[in-house]
Formats: structure tokens, C-alpha cells, sequence
């Protein structure tokens, strides 16, 4: 089921001193510098073993050109190509195929090699596609350049995966588990990413957690909530938000008892659809709406006692998908009314990973394990560089000093406020 972009209100400018060309300009430097970097360091593994009389070296690293600015359709991005010292006298010299001599203007550079790499074009094409960006004189990315790439983005996630989380606190987290259709080696069918976004106090998503499991399975989630509370982790969120066919919740109960926990309403609904003839489909997803739109859970309630009276007797079974699990799907009642929007679903996980199923779908081949999480990682790398802060996310401080919410507004004068933060 298609979930509808996040309209929160606000540019990227007024919440992190950028504007979007800006974000977008310094994501291009920063791929296409690091895929000039990993083209150099294959030519210097070419001529590794070509030593002087004296044993060194002769083909090393010699500075950079001076830096300049490629005209992109996203303005000007600068660039910084190496430069390399021959002493063999063999006139040896480093040419980036990215960013060749004297290219200074080019319609479409913004996208770069790795960028077509990870939006779906495999490696056998990059030196059609590098012609289409930067002219017939180029000459592509190599194989073993594109390799290189995804073994530095591997390393990337590695390091990323052990981070000190001690000063790290989340409000809300999306989890769910993802199967992108890329097969890692020594993997066995049902293997995904599992995932987890979180909200920061300040409002801000970010990454929390990308390794691989079962979704279904408590054991893999447990291991990554463990991995987390190890390096540092001290709380869980106050509210976790996911499909309630996963492992998680098991899992969740375990390591962070206090966090209390949302179904996802797309999930949900589209469980409940497949349940239901075509014919009884768009009256059903009515009533479900009214159902997690109404104002308070009062009225919620109510609705759902319409839709249990309007299917019950014909469809049982789709009426029990929806009410086995009635208090979690209200679960967001208890929390500010402008932050509704993203706590009835997981849709920051399911839009962001839509890019990542496109770039797996053309990769059918089996990877590496490390490949598979370092190609997710880079992807979901890039993609938080456009998310924005939740709504009303000046409301968190009264979530974190322990104030109640009812049907979405605070209860300012409750004697006994909750505690600040799930343990």
C-alpha cells in the first residue's frame, strides 16, 4: 500500500542553515569525491609493485590540483582531483573519468557514477552512462573502481554500527523489517534489513539501527536492541511505532519494558483489506478512517464499534485482525495531537526504503553481507539528508519532563507526572 509523503510544514534552510540545493550540492562533493579518490587508489594498486633503484615506490600520491567548480544542474560543485608523482620516468598520470581534464560544465554531473550506481544503473553500464554526462572522451568507471566503492561504503556502515550511543536519547521510533530483494551470501529465505528511525528531542530523525535478522524472529531484534543498550544506549523511546506481525515486540519487552507501542494503521489496514472481498474494500478502509482520524479516543472507540457491527457477521476474521489489537492501534492518543501524523504509521521507513527496492531490484545477484548493509546504509545515508523535523516538535520537552497527554493535549495539572523517559 502506497503511504503519502510526510507534508510537515517548513523548509530544510529554516531548521539546519541549509537550503535543499545547498544539501544537495555538498551530497554531490562529497560522493563524487570520494569515487575520484577510490579511481585513484586503483591506479596506485596498478603500480604497486614498480619501485625505484632505491626500493620506493615510483607512482605515489603527489597533492591536489587546485580545487574548481563543475557547472551542474544543481549549480556549481566543487570538486579537488589528486594529483600523482611518476619517478619511474614513464610519464604515469592520474585523468578522473568522473571529472576529466579541463570539465568544467556538464548538464547532469550532479548525478556522478556512484549516484547511478545506487539509483538502479549496473555496473556493465556506467561507461554508456558516463558518456551521456560527461562526453564520448570518457572512459568510465572500471569494475574494480565500482568494487572499491562498495567495500568503502561497507567499512562506512561498519564503523557507523559501532558509534557510542551513550548521549543519545530517542522520543519515538518507526521500526520495521525490510525485504529489499538482494540475497546476501550465506543468507537463508526470510533475511531482511532490519530497520530503526528515530525521533532525536529536538525533533530530527535519524538512523538508529541497520543490520540484517528476521523479522519475524525475536532473537535477531533482541540481538540489535542488546548491541544497542551495549554501546551505550540507556532508554528506550517513549513510543515505538511498527507492524505487529514482527518479533520486535517480544524483543522490546525484554530490553526497554517501558516503551509503550503503536501498530502501524497502513499495515494494519492493508492486513484487514486482504481479508475482505473487493467488493466490500472501499467501504471497509472508510470505516477504518474514521476509525485512527477521529479526535479522541473516545470517538475512536465509538467507531470502531460501528465497523465491528457493519463486518462482524459476514467477516470475522477481518473484524479480529482490527480488534486483537485495539488499544495498541490507539496508542497515539497518549501523545501530542500535531504529532499524530507520524505515529499512526511507518511511513518514514516505507518511503525511504522505496529507493532502496528500486536499486535491489536490478541487483539480483548474491552480495556479500557486508555489501548488502553497506549499500542499504549508503542509500538510507542520503535519503536522511532531506527529512525533516516532526510537527509541533517543541512539544517534546513537556513529553520529556514527564507530562502527561490526553487525546493529544497536555495535562498540565496531573499531580503525578509519568517518568521522563522509558527505561
Amino acid at each position: 500500500m502506497k503511504h503519502g509523503k510526510d507534508k510537515t510544514p517548513g523548509s530544510p534552510s529554516s531548521e539546519v542553515g541549509l537550503s535543499l540545493e545547498d544539501i544537495i550540492r555538498q551530497g554531490a562533493r562529497d560522493v563524487i569525491q570520494q569515487a575520484i579518490e577510490a579511481e585513484l587508489a586503483e591506479l596506485l594498486s596498478q603500480y604497486a609493485n614498480v619501485t625505484t633503484l632505491h626500493g620506493t615506490r615510483s607512482v605515489v600520491r603527489n597533492g591536489y590540483l587546485p580545487e574548481r567548480d563543475v557547472l551542474t544542474a544543481v549549480g556549481p560543485v566543487s570538486v579537488k582531483v589528486p594529483k600523482v608523482r611518476d619517478r619511474s620516468g614513464q610519464g604515469i598520470k592520474f585523468n578522473s573519468s568522473i571529472v576529466p581534464p579541463y570539465v568544467r560544465r556538464s548538464a547532469r554531473v550532479s548525478a556522478a557514477l556512484p549516484w547511478l550506481y545506487l539509483k538502479g544503473v549496473s555496473t556493465g553500464d556506467m561507461g554508456e552512462a558516463l558518456s551521456v554526462l560527461l562526453g564520448d572522451q570518457a572512459k568510465g568507471l572500471s569494475p574494480n573502481v565500482v568494487s572499491r566503492l562498495k567495500a568503502q561504503w561497507a567499512t562506512e556502515h561498519a564503523e557507523w554500527n559501532r558509534r557510542d550511543l551513550s548521549a543519545k536519547r530517542y522520543v519515538y521510533w518507526w521500526v520495521d523489517g525490510i525485504h529489499a530483494g538482494l540475497r546476501a551470501e550465506a543468507s537463508t529465505d526470510g533475511q531482511c534489513l532490519l530497520v530503526i528511525i528515530g525521533v532525536t528531542p529536538d525533533g530530527k530523525k535519524e538512523r538508529v539501527a541497520i543490520a540484517d535478522g528476521f523479522r519475524e524472529s525475536k532473537a535477531s531484534w533482541l540481538e540489535l536492541l542488546q548491541d544497542l543498550k551495549a554501546r551505550g544506549l540507556q532508554h528506550g523511546p517513549l513510543l515505538a511505532v511498527g507492524d505487529g506481525a514482527m518479533g520486535f515486540w517480544a524483543a522490546l519487552e525484554e530490553a526497554f519494558a517501558a516503551t509503550c507501542g503503536q501498530r502501524c494503521w497502513f499495515h494494519k489496514m492493508g492486513n484487514v483489506l486482504n481479508a475482505l472481498p473487493k467488493s466490500q474494500q472501499a467501504r471497509a478502509k472508510a470505516a477504518m478512517q474514521e476509525i485512527w482520524m477521529a479526535a479522541t479516543r473516545d470517538d475512536a472507540h465509538k467507531a470502531y464499534e460501528r465497523f465491528v457491527r457493519q463486518f462482524e457477521a459476514k467477516y470475522p476474521k477481518a473484524v479480529e485482525k482490527v480488534t486483537k489489537d485495539r488499544d495498541a492501534l490507539l496508542a497515539f492518543y497518549d501523545f501530542p495531537a500535531e504529532h499524530w501524523v507520524h505515529l499512526r504509521t511507518t511511513n518514514p521507513i516505507e518511503s525511504t526504503f522505496a529507493t532502496v527496492r528500486h536499486r535491489t531490484t536490478r541487483t539480483r545477484n548474491c552480495v556479500s553481507k557486508a555489501t548488502f548493509l553497506g549499500l542499504a546504509f549508503k542509500l538510507i545515508e542520503e535519503a536522511e539528508k532531506s527529512w525533516r523535523r516532526i510537527k509541533g516538535a517543541e512539544r517534546i520537552e513537556l513529553l520529556l519532563k514527564g507530562i502527561p497527554f490526553k487525546d493529544g493535549e497536555a495535562v498540565l495539572d496531573n499531580p503525578s507526572p509519568q517518568p521522563e523517559l522509558a527505561a
